[in-house]
This record gives C-alpha cells, sequence and structure tokens, in this order.
C-alpha cells in the first residue's frame, strides 16, 4: 500500500503481486477491498479486477469523511469460499498439485489518516 499515511482526498494505491502457488483464481475475479477508518466505520467497499494469480492494483481516493487515526484497509479475493475452520482448501478437491496449508487470517495493513 503506497503511501501508508494520507489525508482525505489523497490517492492511495493498493496492490500485491502474483501467488507463487497458482491459486487458479479463473479469468473473470476481483478482489474486495475495504477500508475501516479509526471510529470503526467502513468507508471504502469495492471490488477491482484480479488476476487468475492473484495480483491486482486498486487505487482508491481517500473519502472526505474519514475519521483520523488508524485505519484499516484489507484486500480478499471476492465471493471466493477459499479458506475454512478445518484448514481444507475448498476449491481445490481433487488437486493434481500438492497443496500448502495457508493461513486464514484476514489481510490488513494500517493507513494512518490526517488532516
Amino acid at each position: 500500500m503506497n503511501p501508508s499515511s494520507a489525508k482525505p482526498g489523497d490517492k492511495v494505491t493498493v496492490t500485491a503481486p502474483d501467488a507463487d502457488c497458482n491459486p487458479r483464481y479463473g479469468g473473470n475475479a476481483r478482489i474486495q477491498v475495504t477500508v475501516t477508518d479509526a471510529t470503526s466505520v467502513e468507508v471504502v467497499n469495492t471490488t477491482a479486477p484480479m488476476n487468475d494469480a492473484g495480483g491486482f492494483i486498486y487505487s482508491f481516493e481517500v473519502p472526505a469523511q474519514t475519521a483520523a487515526g488508524d485505519a484499516a484497509v484489507t484486500a480478499i479475493p471476492y465471493n471466493i469460499d477459499w479458506c475454512d475452520d478445518t484448514g481444507k482448501n475448498n476449491r481445490a478437491d481433487g488437486a493434481a498439485v500438492p497443496l500448502h496449508r495457508a493461513s486464514c487470517v484476514m489481510p490488513m495493513k494500517p493507513l494512518s489518516i490526517t488532516r
């Protein structure tokens, strides 16, 4: 994420490189990006294109109503049930390649909102 500090009206870009594990998201894959401000108000909740390997670039303008303080930015594959409480990958039943367990913790990056 760049920059890591912004004020309302500033542009912030969230990116991720392609995964090296061949996730096979498909040609119409989307990433869901949310920004929750310091008062726990969700000020951004949208989807953007993501490639088959999970790479994406998404830019947004910090909304005027975003509270000052530490905001949380998350980005997860949209509408994909890929990790549940059993640790089973629900998308890869019968996969011909060995699977590696990954963390199901929500990926989050802090964004400092200033005035």
